[in-house]
């Protein structure tokens, strides 16, 4: 057997509908030499753009080859101009939602040279299209992407090496965020390829281990026990004596478990007070992130539900109603948070790979992370209890998948 290096191409893609909307992407791994499909990967991811939908796609396109060989030479193919050009080297990444997940892709193969990027168009990238379509039709059924009912890489035929390449258009086209991309399903025939890793408890160990997030909501503070609308935009108050006692009991069962090795806070103040008991009792320095701040509920804060159904009727109708509608005077749409909650998860993902990390959050956050993990609706958010000091967990793979392991314990507080 010759020393010479497995060359992969991997085709990615990612589609949201509504731009930002809900999204799912789709990378297959190719034999270079003989177009084979060797490994699909696809995942619908709650809401997002297209551009956050298609780096997605991207990453675990990488992470499926590697999974195949480490030391492959990659040749990665999109249909996205800007994840081409910004991969390369040759465009600047403005936008902040892109940086973090750049910056992920490009640790999965770090060797310099090892993975080239070329652009291709949409109609030669149908296979990775079709798979991120699969994704966010199951995610609009509530369930998860199967490879096993995949039809994917039916329509696309053998792939010679030979004809991969696409030539560079001679203008680029204004870049704007790509429409909705729809796909019909594909006719029956022969099996698909096998995705790497699968979904599901028959993930490969060769995945190592994967980054766990302990979430911790803080404790009780003085409007807590009355149900008062308390976000980023209100009075932040601090934890009250019921809520300090919440947690130092969990900071004690943390302590005693000995598996968090960081500890990430909110901003606000009930969050830091909290983690601070947890500092020290573990010895854990604590980094703040912004991102992991409860919502804005603007002129409802320090209000009760039935205070908010009183005055603002039509608008907590319509915030019942739609992650997109925010709550009076310019708070946060459920939709806002979102973005910005994803946006941290994937920064902490890349930063504590195989880690156990502590983050002392937030009822909307904490349900927000679980949401996205379980690819359900919004109106999900309403269907979960999370009492004050209540830990929930979420272990996030290599491939992109993530597992709910915990949810609303408060057994420690017993």
């Amino acid at each position: 057997m010759s020393g010479r290096r497995r060359r992969f191409i991997v085709e990615a893609d990612g589609g949201s509908r509504g731009n930002p909307g809900p999204a799912g992407y789709g990378a297959v791994v190719l034999d270079a030499a003989s177009g084979e499909p060797l490994a699909e990967a696809a995942e619908f991811i709650g809401t997002a753009t297209n551009n956050v939908a298609e780096y997605r796609g991207l990453i675990a396109g990488l992470r499926a080859a590697r999974a195949l060989d480490p030391d492959a030479e990659i040749q990665v193919r999109m249909d996205s101009k800007l994840v081409v050009e910004q991969m390369s080297g040759r465009w600047k990444i403005k936008h902040p939602d892109m940086r973090p997940l750049a910056a992920e892709a490009k640790t999965i193969f770090p060797a310099p040279g090892q993975v080239s990027y070329t652009w291709i168009p949409r109609e030669k990238n149908k296979h990775a299209d079709r798979l991120a379509n699969e994704a966010m039709d199951a995610g609009r059924r509530g369930e998860r992407w199967k490879p096993s009912l995949s039809t994917a890489a039916l329509d696309t035929g053998p792939r010679p090496e030979a004809v991969a390449d696409s030539a560079e258009p001679d203008e680029l086209d204004e870049l704007r965020e790509l429409p909705e991309r729809a796909g019909a399903p594909a006719p029956a025939g022969r099996a698909p390829a096998p995705a790497v890793p699968p979904p599901g408890w028959a993930a490969p160990a060769d995945l190592g281990a994967p980054a766990t997030f302990v979430l911790l909501r803080h404790g009780e503070t003085a409007l807590t026990p009355e149900k008062r609308f308390s976000g980023s935009g209100g009075t932040d108050p601090g934890l009250s004596p019921a809520g300090r006692r919440q947690a130092e009991a969990t900071a004690a069962v943390l302590a005693a478990r000995g598996t968090v090795q960081a500890i990430v806070s909110s901003p606000l103040r009930r969050c830091r007070e909290t983690a601070e008991l947890v500092a020290a009792r573990t010895g854990l320095d604590i980094r703040v992130d912004e991102g992991l701040r409860e919502t804005d509920f603007g002129a409802w804060e320090g209000l009760s539900f039935a205070e908010v159904r009183d005055r603002y009727p039509d608008d907590l109708d319509a915030w019942l109603t739609s992650p997109r509608a925010a709550p009076t005077g310019g708070g946060e749409s459920f939709e806002t948070v979102a973005r910005r909650v994803a946006l941290s998860r994937d920064k902490l993902i890349a930063r504590h790979a195989g880690r156990t990390v502590l983050l002392v959050t937030h009822v909307t956050p904490v349900k927000t992370l679980v949401r996205l993990a379980l690819g359900a609706p919004p109106e999900s958010l309403f269907r979960m209890e999370l009492s004050p000091a209540s830990l929930s967990v979420v272990a996030y793979y290599a491939d992109g998948n993530a597992s709910l392991r915990l949810l609303n314990d408060t057994g420690h507080l017993r």
